[in-house]
């Protein structure tokens, strides 16, 4: 199994952005009963989600987090050299929405700009690809920006996705500093089990039309949707992460030479409670130690593990503290690192 393993990068600053409609799930019942409602809401934990207008995108949460970022910590834009944006909701099919973040953000026209499409491991994917790309001596700081309005592709008629996704978008700033000492990746992928979450049309396989986008009773449960809207085969999931998420983990652990009790945080993809909390148990880990935001913010994708960090470690992480995050999903991919935070400046979550 290859492992990626960088030296003497970390992130300084950290900020995110959720809209400023709140969606109580308990009340999101205009299309089941509100029995039903309920049953569904106390298995997977989603008490709120965030849910974007028609108007704003990905990239707007995520210059709204970078905005406050630079505010806070006052950067100077002209020494971003790199910036990452993740998402598999951008703005447009072209161009990249990360070259369209770069100007409007007023950042040098020197700047590297990249887009990332990947899901739920898509911070630790992205993550991995800053940390490669400031081993170069010229790079000086980068912009990682991360952002999804998954709200948008999921039908509310089906309850197997109805009441999980909601949306969010965070900035971190990423610099060269000698304190970080080794991170440590390890990324991983199967593309075999592709159809347990995905959008079947609206690409270039299945390019959109009438037909597409016509809601459709999609099963003996009465559950509906477009084939432009996403969904997922729940049980399979559970069995895939079941399967790779702890062996991964414990795999990176014993490379990198880390015990558990050297660990201050485990960061998880906030995926479900239900899911989460068999990999809690199934790792011995201390509840403590594994911080969720679910409740509030329900599963925002590849979002989720800097969205945590940010709204609930914020006071946490003073001094040198080392994480673990794990992020797994739609792909299927899933990916595990161990990184150092230092000092690192967590602004406080601003509403779109």
């Amino acid at each position: 199994m290859p492992y990626l393993e960088f030296s003497n990068v970390g992130i300084t600053g950290m900020a995110g952005a959720v809209p400023v409609n709140v969606i109580d799930n308990y009340k999101y019942t205009a299309f089941f009963p509100s029995e039903d409602v309920k049953e569904i809401i106390d298995k997977i934990g989603v008490k709120e989600r965030r849910f974007a207008d028609s108007y704003t995108c990905s990239s707007d949460l995520c210059f709204a987090a970078a905005k406050k970022l630079f505010a806070d910590m006052n950067i100077e834009k002209n020494e971003i050299d790199l910036l990452i944006f993740v998402s598999q909701t951008p703005d447009y099919r072209m161009p990249a929405t990360s070259v369209i973040l770069q100007n409007r953000l007023g950042l040098s026209d020197n700047t590297m700009a990249l887009d990332l499409s990947i899901g739920c491991s898509g911070f630790i994917y992205g993550l991995s690809v800053v940390y490669a790309l400031m081993q170069q001596n010229s790079f000086r700081k980068a912009l990682f920006l991360d952002g999804e309005t998954r709200s948008k592709v999921y039908s509310p008629k089906d309850r197997k996705t109805a009441f999980l996704f909601g949306d969010g978008g965070v900035a971190a700033l990423i610099e060269k500093k000698e304190k970080f000492g080794k991170s440590y990746f390890s990324l991983n992928s199967d593309g075999s089990r592709e159809s347990l979450i995905k959008i079947n049309a609206g690409g270039y396989r299945n390019p959109s039309s009438a037909e597409t986008v016509i809601e459709k009773v999609v099963d003996e449960f009465g559950n509906i949707r477009s084939e432009e809207q996403g969904y997922m085969n729940g049980a399979d999931v559970f069995n895939f992460v079941l399967r790779e998420i702890p062996k991964d983990f414990k795999n990176l652990i014993e490379h990198s030479n880390t015990g558990l009790n050297q660990i201050d945080y485990f960061v998880f993809h906030q995926a479900n409670t239900y899911i989460n909390g068999y990999l809690m148990k199934k790792l011995k880990l201390d509840p403590a130690k594994v911080p969720s935001s679910i409740e509030k913010f329900g599963n925002t994708s590849s979002v989720s593990i800097p969205l945590t960090i940010i709204s609930e470690l914020k006071n946490m992480l003073d001094g040198k503290k080392k994480l673990l995050l794990s992020g797994f999903g739609v792909g299927m991919t899933w990916g595990t690192a161990v990184i150092d935070f230092d000092g690192c400046k967590i602004s406080e979550i601003v509403e779109v």
